[in-house]
């Protein structure tokens, strides 16, 4: 009797398995991801040089706009561990004020990324998948502003926490919260005026926060394992 209630159980699980299994087969995927982002560094030191009569330091703080992120990814899903290479696109807008100096100029701040991005997914297979990851690449940093543009190429770093949504064995969303930022830029912005030449050299630290949602699509996954053989059971015997 114990055999046979063994028996049962397997296989009224299987089919439950197997669906469980089928939500994350696991293979390469493609993907878009988009939201907010928040830049958390507002004031910067600035040094203004005007050869050879001047050299001076004035505090600058820019009060940046909620901007956006876009960007796409191309990945391996090993069901648990993925690894992905993903590009994205950073922008915010804000306000620019100099200690010292009345008024105030608009500024925009531009980033493009290509990142090399290790997850790991909890409960890889179910529809519920918490996960956690880091990333590194590099950044092309721009900024304009007072009519000028400046740019700079630096290392930069991430890490992410979010959870998942498999709606089925193709499909999935993300919902994720980055922290991402880069070595220290150096902008210089060279110049001139009333018949002098003059740079300016300003260090911004550059760190973000970003709310993103995702959708993911897999193809070319292996179909997911069939379940276990359910044991042999024996016949009642009528035998006394």
């Amino acid at each position: 009797m114990k055999k046979m209630l063994v028996g049962a159980a397997l296989l009224v699980a299987a089919p439950v398995y197997a669906q469980a299994q089928s939500l994350q087969p696991g293979g390469a995927y493609v993907g878009l991801e988009g939201g907010l982002n928040w830049m958390l560094n507002n004031s910067f030191t600035s040094t203004v040089t005007v050869a050879p009569f001047f050299t001076g330091s004035s505090t600058a703080n820019a009060s940046f706009n909620t901007g956006y992120v876009l960007g796409g990814v191309v990945g391996y899903d090993f069901v648990g561990p993925r690894i992905e290479l993903e590009g994205a696109y950073r922008e915010n807008n804000g306000t620019l004020t100099v200690n010292g100096i009345n008024g105030s100029a608009g500024i925009n701040f531009s980033q493009i990324s290509v990142m090399g991005n290790v997850y790991y997914d909890f409960m890889a297979g179910g529809s519920i998948v918490p996960y956690i990851g880091a990333g590194a690449g590099v950044a092309f940093l721009n900024v304009g502003a007072l009519a000028s543009t400046m740019t700079s190429t630096q290392f930069a770093y991430q890490g992410m926490v979010g959870v998942g949504y498999n709606i089925d064995s193709t499909f999935r969303l993300n919902l994720e919260g980055r922290y991402y930022g880069t070595t220290t830029p150096n902008f210089v912005h060279t110049g001139n005026a009333a018949g002098f030449g003059y740079s300016v050299s300003t260090n911004p630290q550059n760190n973000n926060f970003s709310l993103m949602l995702g959708l993911q699509m897999r193809f070319g996954a292996a179909p997911p394992p069939p379940p276990p053989p359910a044991p042999a059971v024996a016949p009642p015997s009528f035998m006394v």
